[in-house]
């Protein structure tokens, strides 16, 4: 089965050598969403944005999110959610800590209709891990806890992030980089890692 990988970057975006922009250039089949305002994000504005970019897609799609962009997803409407067959869901933030993001709270707490994994860091500034596990444990999601990763961006050194390459791997099946693809010879970029 073909699938379309759609990167949802989250508050301000994702910027050159996040491991979502480098995922966007190298992903064979990687289309990324864009938001007309990134600095005061809206929700409806997001999700419309995200459930169209997924909406014009051929294929099921695996939608790869961090930060706000996992929870705008968790808000979309049923008939982008149809069409997602999975969904990699990185440091979730937590929109009632920050006023800016307050439009995407609530965050839903209901089961994803699809399969999902859930990233978070024990660490994260944006998001208190125990938050994380509430969300994964309300929307049914894998739960992979890393120790002391940060926001798991490029502010705590996650470029290419091979870890995230292995867990989209186990989400999505087999996976097409391009030749300047990640590279797995940095055992430390795995972190410490715990599931659930």
């Amino acid at each position: 089965m073909t699938l379309r990988f759609i990167i949802v970057p989250g508050w301000r975006d994702s910027g050159p050598g996040h491991w979502q922009s480098l995922w966007a250039e190298r992903l064979d089949g990687a289309v990324r969403v864009q938001q007309d305002d990134w600095v005061a994000p809206a929700r409806d504005a997001w999700v419309a944005s995200i459930a169209k970019t997924i909406l014009q897609q051929d294929e099921p799609v695996v939608v790869i999110a961090h930060s706000l962009g996992c929870i705008a997803t968790t808000h979309l409407p049923k008939e982008a959610t149809d069409r997602i067959s999975g969904a990699l869901l990185v440091a979730p933030a937590d929109p009632e800590r920050r006023a800016v993001l307050s439009d995407f709270a609530p965050v839903p707490y209901q089961q994803l209709p699809y399969r999902s994994i859930l990233v978070a860091s024990s660490n994260d500034p944006f998001c208190p891990v125990r938050l994380a596990g509430a969300y994964a444990r309300a929307w049914g999601s894998e739960f992979v806890r890393m120790q002391n990763a940060g926001h798991i961006n490029i502010e705590s050194g996650h470029g290419e992030w091979p870890l995230g390459v292995a867990l989209l791997q186990s989400l999505a099946g087999d996976v097409s980089f391009s030749a300047s693809t990640v590279h797995f010879s940095s055992s430390s970029s795995f972190g410490n890692l715990e599931t659930a």
